[in-house]
């Protein structure tokens, strides 16, 4: 009887087991199905798109296809609705495109990588595809959402110990902690690429992730080349969008670049993350939002820019584990107005400021940093109690030359006037060969300070 009843059961399950696997098999073949729109109109850069809106998301993914048998493509993103049309913007030309082409409605958001260690040394775009010649790139098990929220402010740790970024001025005058947001703010042709690769080739982290947004399509190979290096490549990530490509990967490639720092922050690694730059990222963003219909505000920039800005620059800093991203962000500084609107907003966000002037670069001095003028929030907490008093004498001695600096300049002033004065102009020229540095030149926190001793003093 028991044996019996073992046996009805053990052809039940085998019954139940064969009809799953049937029903499996029959889901199998059954075709995915594809929802469709229709381009109605095409304004600029902004793609109206007619058909079954609900099915589309803010953010969502469309492929309009141009030619027959959709051997042909451009992927879209949806960035607004205005009645029953969907707003969408390219990833690529538009050319081709006409009035009634069907759009495909693609089940996934616009934005997600899947960064592995693979992907260190090697070149990408804004949608985290290579772009380096160098085959596929391997693809890690997590994926990473390119609009990520930053990490929750009650769970982050604190910024870590001093960070060396091997540029004497910064170390000594402006100590950077791990974990730290930094700005670097500069006019055009002040220096501001040369700077940025010397962070990139000298900064004491475990990788480096680079995103070059709206660059000069020019400079993409003597950057990698020629600044970064081969050694430097090496354990970096660079991410590359240039000034011709769309203003979608413009806005994109800063978000791939975060994303990927943050895959390396969550393996544990000390991440430095730079982004050239926030101005580029911000001007993208207004383009975007006024083709959505969004009014302009300061300077024409939309309202979204202002809040993306914090959303991105955010996500840097430390994470919730042993990993961080420590990052710098270059900022251009329209007709070298300091105060502009992005200026302004990005300086009221990150965790201080490296402020490049032109006066300085015409002189000859590089990196043309005006120290007086930057912030480290991280001061004076950064710095080694012992060389406090070197940096405070310093910064006096900077302070005192800067005040008398056009009468010294006129001849107006007199010797023996001010000994606070004299002083300064005698230690003038030590100071200022002190802030220049060459571009093969690498100077650690230690040897800064040590130096900076050595010309002003401790006391």
């Amino acid at each position: 009887m028991g044996r019996d009843r073992a046996h009805g059961e053990r052809m039940t399950g085998e019954r139940e087991t064969g009809g799953l696997s049937a029903a499996l098999a029959a889901l199998a073949t059954v075709e995915t199905l594809e929802i469709f729109g229709r381009v109605t109109a095409i304004r600029g850069l902004l793609v109206e798109v007619a058909g079954p809106v609900a099915a589309m998301r803010l953010g969502g993914r469309l492929d309009v296809v141009v030619e027959a048998g959709g051997a042909g493509t451009v992927p879209c993103e949806v960035i607004g609705f205005s009645g029953d049309r969907a707003l969408a913007m390219p990833f690529g030309s538009l050319e081709g495109v006409r009035r009634g082409c069907p759009v495909l409605v693609r089940d996934e958001a616009a934005g997600a990588v899947r960064p592995s260690q693979g992907w260190l040394g090697r070149t990408v775009d804004a949608l985290g595809r290579p772009i380096d010649g160098l085959g596929p790139l391997p693809q890690g098990p997590a994926i990473y959402p390119l609009r990520a929220d930053p990490p929750p402010a009650h769970g982050r740790r604190r910024v870590g110990a001093p960070l060396d970024l091997g540029v004497r001025c910064i170390n000594t005058f402006l100590t950077m902690c791990r974990g730290q947001r930094m700005g670097i703010f500069a006019g055009s042709g002040v220096g501001k690429s040369v700077l940025l690769s010397m962070l990139a080739r000298y900064t004491a982290a475990d990788v480096a992730v680079i995103g070059l947004v709206g660059e000069r399509g020019r400079e993409v190979q003597e950057f990698l080349q020629d600044d970064l290096g081969a050694a430097g490549l090496s354990r970096s990530v660079v991410v590359v969008a240039t000034s011709d490509e769309p203003v979608l990967m413009r806005r994109n490639a800063a978000y791939v670049t975060l994303a990927v720092a943050e895959y390396f922050r969550d393996q544990g690694a000390q991440v430095l993350c730079m982004i050239d730059s926030i101005t580029r990222f911000a001007m993208a963003q207004r383009d975007i939002g006024l083709a959505g219909g969004e009014p302009p505000t300061a300077k024409g920039y939309t309202p979204t820019v202002f809040s993306e800005l914090p959303r991105l620059l955010e996500r840097a800093g430390p994470g919730t584990g042993e990993g961080a991203i420590s990052g710098l962000f270059t900022v251009l500084v329209e007709g070298d107005d300091h105060n502009e609107p992005v200026a302004d907003a990005v300086r009221g966000i990150l965790d201080g400021h490296i402020v490049m002037e032109r006066r300085i670069a015409e002189t000859g001095r590089y990196p043309a940093i005006n120290v007086l003028r930057s912030v480290s929030r991280t001061m004076p907490r950064a710095c080694d109690p012992a060389h406090l008093p070197t940096v405070r004498r310093a910064r006096k001695v900077l302070a005192t030359y800067a005040d008398m600096e056009e009468l010294i300049r006129l001849g107006a002033y007199r010797a023996g006037a001010s000994p606070e004065v004299d002083e300064a102009v005698a230690l003038m020229p030590d100071l200022t060969a002190f802030l220049g540095q060459g571009k093969e030149e690498a100077t650690s926190i230690s040897e800064g300070y040590a130096r900076l001793a050595a010309i002003v003093g401790g006391g």
